[in-house]
């Protein structure tokens, strides 16, 4: 036996893993780039087209709308099977850079909401398809390598309000422009360098006639609960906390609006430390452990947020940008924890309607925050909406650790 040419093809075959990691969070972080686009230039995007309230919300919740529905379409039709997910990718990306540069050539409010669910529906192109890649990779690590592809899709969102941070002498056209030519880099490394890894999967079939069993096996129902209560409060708190931001910040009589657009990149980029923070634990404490435990500090972030919109800075700051590290850190973990619980005949079901259901509430929570707002007089105490959500996960994971399927999870590590 030669254990020495053995041992050399696995430390290759390890490095190789890695770097496929590498390159394809880097074209995930780019491609991202579209979905929080618009919501970066809100205040601008509404001046510019005489947006209304209810107009407004939809411009950011556009995308969600389209991902739900580009998700679903592409189960119903198993895309994935279908096309090589390099090439799906890649094309899906480059609608997304296209969708999102017509912002470019003065739509009117329709034709913008139109654009934001075009870009979501190709964004369900990119991140579905890059987290079953890389799981082709990983059989050992996979909630750390899961971890950052979410960690990429982090950092992908928040860039936009780096941008405009950077440009904020100028229009938000180059906020646009940055994110659609970041787009369309992406889609050429997914052309160039996504490949699926050695341990490929079987045919995830969607079976519309199975989605009652989803729900009628209590340790995937609770799973689910948990991942709802998770997006209630991630995609609500990710799009409007620029408007919480600004209106701290001038409640406290600092900052401009280029500060505020550069404290909220902090805050949502610092998601990849729980990203990553997340796929360790999980892979050494458990699952559910792990996704509570986030919870339960996001949650009590969400709560605190109120308390310390006034001040002082370094507080407000300090406990907004823990809520950004534990927002995040827990998702990949709700879709692994689905792959070991489901019967694996239908798996492909169960994941589509934990990611159609999940998005879907991201609309409504999306769409009540603002409105919440204006009930309450102001933006300080919004984010109180979004505290039941993680409270009522937190509840659910943990009664689903003390199930005996549990053990099915993270290596027996509930």
């Amino acid at each position: 036996m030669n254990t020495v040419g053995d041992s050399r093809l696995g430390v290759a075959a390890d490095s190789e893993r890695w770097r496929v990691l590498s390159l394809l969070c880097l074209a995930v972080v780019l491609s991202l780039t579209t979905w929080f686009s618009a919501t970066a230039i809100l205040p601008e995007l509404k001046q510019e087209l005489a947006l209304g309230s209810g107009a407004e919300a939809w411009l950011t919740n556009g995308v969600q709308v389209g991902f739900v529905i580009g998700a679903l379409a592409a189960s119903l039709v198993n895309l994935p099977d279908l096309v090589r997910l390099g090439r799906l990718m890649a094309a899906a990306a480059l609608v997304a850079a296209l969708a999102n540069a017509s912002l470019l050539f003065h739509p009117d409010p329709g034709s913008a909401i139109a654009a934001r669910i075009v870009t979501g529906a190709a964004l369900a192109g990119v991140y579905p398809p890059a987290l079953k890649l890389v799981a082709t990779w990983f059989t050992r690590d996979r909630g750390l390598a899961l971890g950052a592809v979410i960690g990429a899709l982090t950092i992908g969102s928040a860039l936009p309000h780096l941008f405009r941070a950077a440009s904020s002498a100028l229009d938000w056209r180059p906020v646009v422009a940055a994110a659609s030519l970041a787009t369309a880099i992406g889609a050429l490394m997914f052309l160039l360098f996504a490949k699926e890894g050695p341990y490929p999967f079987g045919k995830a079939v969607f079976e519309p006639a199975r989605i009652g069993q989803v729900f009628r096996e209590k340790p995937l129902l609770l799973a689910n609960l948990g991942y709802l209560g998770h997006m209630w409060e991630l995609y609500a708190m990710w799009a409007w906390l620029l408007a919480y931001t600004r209106a701290a910040f001038e409640a406290q009589a600092i900052g401009t609006a280029a500060a505020a657009s550069l404290s909220t990149f902090f805050v949502v980029a610092s998601g990849i430390l729980g990203c990553l923070l997340g796929g360790y634990l999980s892979d050494r404490i458990g699952r559910t452990a792990t996704t509570a435990g986030m919870m339960i500090v996001s949650g009590s972030c969400a709560l605190l947020m109120g308390f310390l919109f006034t001040g002082p800075l370094w507080l407000f700051m300090l406990v907004a940008i823990v809520w950004g590290i534990s927002v995040i850190g827990d998702s990949a973990q709700f879709s692994a924890a689905i792959t070991e619980l489901a019967d694996r005949r239908f798996v492909g079901t169960a994941l589509s309607v934990q990611l159609g259901a999940g998005f879907a509430l991201t609309v409504l929570a999306i769409w009540l925050t603002p409105h919440f707002a204006d009930l309450i007089g102001g933006w300080r105490w919004a984010f109180l909406l979004l505290v039941p959500g993680p409270v009522l996960g937190a509840v659910a994971m943990l009664w689903l650790r003390n199930l005996p399927e549990s053990v099915n999870m993270a290596g027996g590590l509930r």
